[in-house]
């Protein structure tokens, strides 16, 4: 039902808008319209009532009757924007007389078609035709709806549970049998190459006991990768994804790059001879695609662990020379479920209410020890940070039937996520379904994800002034809540980076999109391939290895292709003209005579190597929002882009030139890659210095600068000025060009909503901190990477102040790494109010210590760097003690010998490890040499 009522939504106020808009319609004709808005509205109503009973419980023909509604919607809104089009083209849109007339007729017929052979509701009867009713009616309906505001956030019992991970599945005690394993004996670093093999059915959590053994021993291996494989693997990727995330320097164009397996193959060997690696091989399905990923791995390594996922013994005894290096992950126990169910219902520090605590027991029971069926129901039950009654509470224990413990099938499981996603709100669940484009495993960008939803017209609002982006992004959030995706690193704003879906959850929603048909899968299972009688709607080609001759894509509203093999297809079919979302990161082609006919196109997505040219047809696709072809070897876009006036997201790369005119694109909420100034003979883009400022509302600017004269930086300065929008800004230095931030050190005032300000620390310097930065000008600052060439004393003590404040890199001296003098050290104290929400300082070539923190300062302070001299320890006066920084997880630091004597270095970097022993959390020490700084932003990620 929430499918139809997704399909309603976004029309009624595009029809709305027809009728107040500037558009001459005939008067029978805005008669028709308005009679239109009217039945769609009675019909979403009807939806919303239907949509509260059970699946299981509508009649068959209340189904049917929602999937016509759903493709009505659909043509009704196809109708509305190629009229649009039309308009906008300056022609005359001389069928939509007869065509909405056409529609009118049907729609009535159909409602009281529905309604008289479902009697849906009894209220409809009456209010057809009796305006005042319906109002009261549809207002009755609309104080029911849950708030779509754009306020939610992320639940932070959830964040801590998936920081925790070790209390997320209560795995102190496996962890440490799973490092015993991987490491055991005196002389471990010298034995050969040892595979240990996870394994265990779905939902166990074997990747994340994976993971966070591999996120505690990596630091002991010369190189590492996590790599997940899935059920339908494509070998090449797998192999550039572990060299990628060996060496993302050496590899950072591995996936753009045409190789064939061996090559891929002989590469890794090369790479991994003689180092001692760490690799994470996840999800594994197959005994085949294990014999062709191991050939990967050199023997020569001694010391070198693999470490292999999977829910087949089979595989795993594949994986392994011995049946002791298997080790098989056992459900939770009941004190450990109990623990992660509490935690995750329950605040912080607060016990189990007694009326519960029985029907608890009997809940934790039936999950049978699997966090995935634990987390899922303590979502369920704590949802929307409220914890839902006791009769609640024994209606879902008698829902949930006998759960897991007498049959841990597939069936149960999806049985249990059923009910969160029963209770997940009408907006959520299409949104939800929608990932079920995504093939198993894959990493789905949280940008990327609601731009594509809002394009789908999956986020929509009736408020003009809403902006869409923030509301799709508190719709991810809540799934995050839900515990229905899995969050994948967290940003320095604690914001969820991306996101992926439970191979469980996957299952479940791709049966309920085929269900709805909602999405078409094509994957190589010969039983998805749509039947003949039915429309594609949306469509995802996951494998090479289809025949797409029988599907019509006469109706294709979004198509995303994960193979390149189904190219020749894909371009002997006819492009679909109602097509919304084409995204095509794998495919190497498109033709411009098929861009011609994307009339409505929304969200175009091109991210292969491949792609060298951009049709001059694209200006013709006006509706389009966002474009993205940062990943391709494009370097001219054509003059007809500056025609997208609606674009509001706009991903290049820094090799592109963009034409004159962008300024005209004031719609633009994001833009990211491009290059500002000259950075060769054939690549320029000074012209953008100027018209950055016509581009009032960008939220997010990520720019490099080019070779700019002072007139154009000082134009560039005032542009960015005008950018009173603005949320993040990044700059980075293309090679060889010199960047003028001196001329924003006093003549740009940043606006009043930025909360990430980062410069290129390596290449971009300021002389002193500039004036606007301080708490008055920068009070929403959350990130804040800057470097100086002299820091001083009270610079520290300003930043510290910033209210928000919760990352901060500070890098002084460009060039050098010269300590400043021992006295100076006294000098850097700030007092005991500041950094109150910092959880991550690094401090870089200037000294600083964590006695600079007096007790009460930095109280949230969880990974600090910094660096020191040994003469300080030598001389005595100087303080290590880290115990007034109670949340302190992680310390790098760097000791300059400074003048001392070895032995005086080896006293100082005992003093730092007896102080990290001494602090009640021991945090995790690293050390590093002075001249190590590019190791230290690599394993920071900076």
């Amino acid at each position: 039902m929430e499918i139809a009522m997704g399909a309603i939504g976004p029309l009624l106020p595009k029809l709305g808008g027809l009728l107040v808009g500037e558009f001459t319609l005939e008067k029978r004709v805005r008669k028709g319209v308005e009679s239109l808005v009217t039945e769609l509205a009675l019909m979403h109503a009807a939806l919303r009532k239907v949509a509260k009973v059970p699946p299981e419980q509508l009649d068959e023909g209340v189904k049917i009757w929602a999937g016509k509604v759903k493709e009505l919607a659909y043509q009704m809104e196809d109708i509305v924007d190629a009229f649009m089009v039309r308009v906008e083209d300056g022609g005359e849109p001389a069928n939509l007389k007869n065509i909405v007339k056409k529609v009118v007729k049907k729609t009535i017929k159909l409602f009281k078609k529905g309604k008289d052979l479902h009697g849906i509701s009894d209220a409809l009867a009456e209010v057809v035709g009796q305006a005042k009713e319906l109002a009261e009616l549809r207002q009755r309906y609309e104080q029911k709806m849950p708030d779509t505001g754009s306020s939610a956030s992320v639940d932070p019992r959830v964040m801590a549970l998936y920081t925790d991970e070790t209390e997320l599945v209560g795995i102190e005690e496996t962890q440490n049998e799973l490092i015993s394993m991987l490491l055991g004996g005196d002389d471990w670093s010298k034995d050969p190459l040892k595979t240990v093999s996870i394994v265990g059915f779905g939902g166990l959590g074997k990747t994340t006991l994976a993971k966070v053994v591999y996120d505690k021993i990596k630091v002991q291996f010369e190189c590492a990768a996590f790599v997940s494989v899935s059920q339908n693997p494509d070998m090449k990727k797998v192999f550039k994804d572990i060299l990628y995330e060996l060496d993302k320097n050496k590899y950072a164009d591995i996936h753009n790059a045409t190789r064939d397996e061996r090559q891929l193959i002989d590469a890794l060997c090369d790479f991994l001879t003689n180092r001692r690696y760490l690799i994470v091989i996840d999800d594994i399905w197959d005994e085949k695609a294990w014999h062709i990923i191991k050939c990967a791995f050199s023997r020569k390594s001694p010391g070198s662990r693999l470490i292999t996922t999977s829910r087949i013994i089979s595989v795993s005894e594949a994986c392994c020379s011995s049946s002791d290096h298997i080790y098989k992950i056992k459900p939770l126990s009941h004190d450990v479920s109990r623990r992660l169910f509490h935690k995750r219902v329950f605040s912080h520090g607060k016990e189990c209410h007694a009326e519960l605590v029985q029907v608890s027991e009997d809940i934790l029971h039936k999950c049978g020890g699997i966090p995935l069926a634990i987390i899922t129901i303590a979502s369920l039950l704590a949802s929307n940070h409220q914890i839902k009654g006791k009769d609640q509470w024994y209606t879902l224990l008698k829902s949930i039937g006998h759960g897991l413990t007498e049959d841990r099938s597939v069936e149960q499981m999806k049985k249990i996520l059923l009910f969160s996603y029963y209770d997940l709100p009408s907006y959520l669940k299409p949104c939800l379904l929608y990932l079920s484009i995504f093939p198993e495993d894959h990493k789905i960008m949280r940008g990327k994800l609601v731009w594509k939803w809002i394009s789908e017209g999956l986020v929509y609002s009736e408020k003009q002034e809403t902006n869409l982006y923030e509301l799709g992004d508190s719709y991810f959030n809540e799934l995050v809540n839900r515990s229905m995706i899995q969050p994948i690193g967290i940003d320095n704003e604690e914001k969820v980076e991306a996101c992926r879906v439970h191979d469980m959850v996957l299952d479940l929603i791709c049966s309920l999109a085929s269900e709805e048909n909602f999405v078409t899968i094509l994957d190589g299972d010969e039983r998805k391939m749509p039947n003949s009688q039915n429309k594609v709607w949306r469509l995802s080609v996951q494998c090479s290895k289809v025949d797409m001759a029988t599907i019509s894509m006469a109706h294709v509203r979004s198509l995303t292709v994960f193979s390149d093999g189904v190219v020749d297809q894909l371009q002997e079919k006819s492009s679909s003209q109602v097509m919304r979302v084409l995204d095509l990161e794998y495919c190497p082609v498109l033709h411009s005579a098929c861009m011609g006919n994307l009339l409505q196109l929304r969200y175009l997505g091109l991210n292969h190597g491949g792609f060298k040219d951009l049709p001059v047809e694209i200006g013709k696709l006006k509706l389009l929002q966002t474009l993205d072809i940062k990943g391709t070897s494009i370097k001219n876009l054509p003059s007809s882009v500056v025609q997208l006036r609606r674009l509001m997201c706009l991903h290049v790369g820094m090799h592109m030139n963009l034409p004159y005119g962008i300024c005209n694109l004031t719609s633009l909420e994001v833009l990211c890659g491009v290059t500002v100034g000259k950075i060769s003979s054939c690549n320029s883009n000074c012209h953008l210095a100027k018209e950055l400022g016509h581009l009032t509302k960008l939220r997010v600017l990520r720019f490099q600068w080019g070779q700019l004269d002072e007139s154009l930086c000082e134009a560039l300065v005032e542009s960015l000025n005008n950018l009173h929008n603005l949320e993040i800004l990044d700059s980075s230095v293309a090679l060889n060009c010199k960047p003028h931030v001196d001329l924003m050190s006093g003549g740009w005032v940043p606006p009043l909503k930025l909360r990430s300000l980062c410069f290129d620390v390596a290449h971009c310097s300021f002389l002193t901190l500039p004036a606007w930065i301080n708490p008055s000008s920068l009070h929403a600052i959350s990130r804040l990477i800057i470097s100086l060439e002299k820091v001083r004393p009270e610079d520290v003590q300003i930043v510290g102040m910033l209210p928000a404040l919760r990352y901060l890199h500070i890098w002084g001296g460009r060039g050098g790494t010269k300590v400043l003098g021992v006295d100076v050290v006294e000098m850097f104290v700030v007092s005991p109010d500041s950094f109150q929400c910092a959880t991550d300082c690094y401090f870089n070539r200037f000294t600083v210590a964590p006695s600079m923190f007096p007790r009460g300062a930095a109280p949230k302070l969880k990974r600090l760097q910094f660096t020191f001299s040994a003469r300080w320890i030598a001389r005595g006066d100087f303080d290590l003690g880290m115990g007034h920084l109670p949340s302190l997880e992680y310390v790098s630091a760097s000791v300059y010998k400074d003048g001392a004597t070895d032995t005086e270095v080896k006293e100082a970097k005992a003093a730092l490890v007896a102080a990290a022993n001494a602090h009640p959390n021991r945090p995790i020490l690293h050390m590093y040499k002075p001249e190590a700084w590019k190791k230290i932003y690599k394993a920071l990620d900076l």
